[in-house]
């Protein structure tokens, strides 16, 4: 299961409606080994593609430095579907080389970038097996000890 603070969810949300037509992407980092999205980083769809998502690979490997640097990890990564459900692509499936992570997809197809409810779920991806899984949205995250 993901659980998600509000805040976050209506970032990866509203970033998802501001790149439709095209795809848009990017990571909540968070603590090493805790599975808790904190930090949104909106990454580059250096495709520019409504169709397809690329991060860019300077933007990528910057990032990955930090969250390094920070006893990070990518928790969620996520992408926007501009013009189909919010299920992985075979393409989609073939890029998700981190086990560990969630998986979230958005579909904007519905309302675009206006207002209006988006398609939100996460998923396991692990060896090209894909499991969906439930999303709970909470006002803060946790605190743990």
């Amino acid at each position: 299961m993901l659980t998600i603070d509000r805040a976050t969810y209506d970032g990866i949300v509203a970033h998802a409606k501001r790149d439709h037509p095209d795809e848009a992407c990017g990571v909540v980092a968070g603590p090493e080994s805790s599975d808790r999205p904190e930090r949104l980083v909106e990454m580059v769809n250096a495709a520019g593609s409504p169709t397809f998502y690329e991060f860019d690979s300077t933007e990528l490997l910057e990032l990955y430095k930090e969250m390094w640097d920070r006893d990070e990890e990518p928790v969620v990564i996520y992408h926007s579907h501009t013009a189909t459900e919010a299920y992985p692509s075979r393409t989609d499936i073939g890029l998700a080389n981190e086990p560990g992570a969630h998986y979230v997809l958005v579909s904007t197809r519905e309302h675009g970038n206006n207002e209006g409810p988006v398609e939100f779920r996460s998923y396991r991806i692990v060896d090209g097996e894909v499991t969906e899984e439930e999303v709970t949205v909470v006002d803060e995250q946790p605190v743990s000890n």
